[in-house]
């Protein structure tokens, strides 16, 4: 039939448009394949974690193309694998994703793009709030961040900003209140210093061809010791080999070991409790040496070298007062969830060290970008970042030297693991009364608490302070000597010899008769030789708090704790300063408005009265802390200021105002 003879019938017409409207869009998806091939990938069954052989890396698959436009059985456990060659390039079938997360990709992006570009015009407070508004978005999306590529990468990039604008920051406003130092020292990352050293001369690390023995002897090592993960032998790995037979390289190796006798007992316990391999446990000797107070220089920290944000995805609470990343035991179990989290998005461990070091959407996008799953795929195409291509052969490296140190003619003495008490205080206490309580060095009780980043423990009744093994009953006995509201500011003192309360009173600047009452001795005796008396005041230097209405967010700050030092609530903080959320950014600026909370002083109470009570310039006048008093309403009251009641009782730097503490005021006029 003649094309004219079917333009006269409708239905015919009808059926050759649909048929060439079909084959129009067949070939606008060719054009879409073309220019952003993707594909399906079979489903992949995550093997046990005690598994000792890698898994096989798929083969190119002939029929694929025939069979792409077949039904996806399953949500895949990982990214893209290679299935068949097209003209020399890898085709894919497209995995999509819902709606929703592109749409919120696209949100999260422009909010991001326009801090990045307030950030390049010098404009950091801007660039926070738009920071701060892509952050939003993603965490109140509903969306599991971590098990979304796409999103997952978005946040460690508005992370990454958001700490760099912070800096910035900090670095250019020299102005505002000091902060107290930290009461620790931070150690270098083993992994800065291996890249530092390896990156400055060839000569570090001798070349792995040159040492026939050196791969003779690991792989005789390898059909000789047990392991959980798999081990492979590569001219990388033998590279960080030879490095670690190197004078440096063995300082680090016998630095790490050493220290792995505090806490290796531990770590393994807790990868079986979280049925992990554990041989994991190289991981942390890579990254921090089992030096929970390592910090690398991009601000990851403690023993698995957790950056912050990361930190707070798996638990780890950073606050002004600790970080637990410090924590070893804590953040043991938090890299156990994180790495059982990677293993279950690619199904390979070289692939989930690659991502615990650089990030899962690194890896994802690698993989994605090559096809290939493997590792050594990707370190051949060299499409990761060159830290992440030498993390997995140093971790390897590593691992055969540990398991084996005198095969590598390594020598050093492990430390003693750590055996400790647990004890719940309830309520904040300063390192140095617990000292003087136990009879315990303020070191021992640093090095058993690192994740304190003050020498006083934050008021929480959950917090767990430890504490030598075999001195919780002398610790329980000797706090309950004194109330729990002065264990920031009360001291012990060990009577020596020749010494007299009247001398001891002096020293502390304290009355002896205040001396005698606390410890329920007459004026007139003499203490005993080697006793331990309390010492009602404090030594600590006075630290400095800053403005009273105009407060600059400090590091670690959070709502909760900018409120209750200054006896507000933390809808008010909010209201005051236009807060929709609850996330503070060091250096931000709050207006406080302490005299609106709280009752006022008036006439007849008991502020009121002890106002009136006269003195001179000078002369300090004791007042008890009733229910309800702030300290702006106490300060107003006596015609000071909060600055100077802080600095008169410091105690009141270390946790929050309560009903019952006995403040000394000094008259100003």
């Amino acid at each position: 039939m003649g094309p004219h003879g079917s333009l006269r019938n409708p239905w015919r017409l009808l059926g050759l448009s649909l048929a060439a409207g079909t084959v129009f869009l067949l070939a606008g998806c060719g054009d879409s394949a073309r220019n952003a091939p993707s594909y399906h990938p079979p489903v992949i069954q995550a093997a046990t974690v005690q598994q000792t052989n890698p898994p096989v890396k798929s083969q190119s698959n002939p029929q694929a193309k025939s069979q792409s436009n077949l039904q996806p059985k399953a949500p895949p456990k990982i990214g893209s694998l290679p299935l068949t060659a097209t003209r020399g390039r890898t085709a894919f079938l497209a995995l999509l994703r819902p709606d929703a997360v592109d749409r919120l990709a696209a949100q999260v992006r422009a909010a991001f793009a326009a801090g990045e570009q307030e950030a390049k015009s010098n404009r950091n407070e801007t660039a926070r709030q738009d920071y701060d508004r892509a952050l939003d978005l993603l965490l109140a999306s509903g969306f599991d961040v971590r098990k979304q590529p796409e999103l997952s990468e978005l946040f460690n990039q508005i992370m990454s900003s958001l700490s760099t604008v912070q800096t910035t920051t900090q670095n250019s406003e020299a102005t505002g209140p000091p902060e107290v130092l930290v009461e620790q020292q931070n150690k270098p990352s083993p992994l800065d210093e291996i890249n530092a050293i390896t990156s400055l001369s060839e000569e570090e690390i001798p070349p792995a061809s040159a040492d026939a023995g050196l791969k003779t002897n690991a792989e005789r090592e390898l059909q000789a010791v047990p392991h959980d993960i798999p081990l492979t032998l590569t001219d990388p790995v033998l590279s960080f080999l030879n490095f670690f037979q190197t004078a440096k390289g063995r300082a680090i190796v016998e630095n790490g070991l050493r220290r792995a006798g505090r806490y290796s007992e531990m770590i393994r316990r807790v990868l079986a409790e979280e049925g992990m391999p554990s041989d994991l446990i190289y991981l942390a000797q890579a990254e921090s040496a089992f030096e929970p107070q390592a910090l690398s220089r991009a601000g990851a920290r403690g023993l698995w070298q957790f950056m912050s944000y990361r930190g707070k995805q798996y638990g780890l609470e950073h606050s002004w007062w600790l970080d637990e990343r410090q924590d070893p035991e804590k953040a043991t179990r938090a890299a156990a969830h994180h790495l059982r989290d990677l293993y279950e998005m690619f199904g390979d461990w070289y692939l989930v060290m690659a991502a615990y070091n650089s990030g899962p959407g690194t890896v994802q996008h690698a993989v994605e970008r090559t096809g290939y799953a493997d590792f050594w795929q990707l370190y051949k195409a060299n499409v990761l970042p060159q830290e992440t291509r030498n993390y997995v052969p140093i971790i390897l490296a590593l691992t055969l030297i540990s398991k084996d140190p005198a095969r590598y003619g390594l020598e050093f003495v492990p430390d003693e693991p750590l055996q400790v008490d647990r004890v719940q205080p309830g309520h904040a206490v300063d390192l140095r009364l617990v000292s003087e309580t136990i009879d315990v060095d303020v070191d021992t009780l640093k090095l058993l608490n690192p994740q304190l980043l003050r020498l006083v423990t934050p008021n929480d009744p959950r917090f767990v302070l430890q504490i030598p093994v075999g001195r919780a009953e002398e610790f329980e006995k000797g706090m309950a000597q004194i109330p729990p509201e002065n264990w920031v500011s009360w001291r012990r003192h060990r009577v020596e010899e020749g010494e007299t309360l009247s001398s001891i009173a002096r020293r502390y600047r304290i009355s002896v008769a205040t001396l005698a009452e606390v410890n329920g001795l007459d004026v007139q005796a003499r203490p005993e030789l080697n006793a331990k008396l309390i010492i009602p005041a404090t030594v600590q230097p006075p630290p400095t708090l800053g403005a009273l209405v105009r407060y600059r967010a400090r590091r670690g700050d959070t709502v909760e704790s900018v409120a209750d030092q200054f006896n507000i609530t933390v809808a008010e903080l909010k209201k005051w300063n236009g807060m929709r959320s609850n996330r503070l950014v060091a250096g931000m600026r709050l207006k406080i408005y302490p005299s609106v909370t709280g009752p006022m002083p008036v006439k007849g109470s008991v502020t009121a009265a002890r106002a009136e009570v006269p003195a001179k310039p000078g002369q300090s006048v004791t007042h008890r802390v009733q229910q309800g008093e702030t300290l702006w309403s106490i300060a107003q009251a006596y015609q000071t200021t909060i600055e100077a009641l802080r600095s008169g009782n410091r105690f009141l730097f270390s946790r929050p105002l309560q009903a019952g503490d006995i403040l000394t005021i000094v008259q100003s006029h």
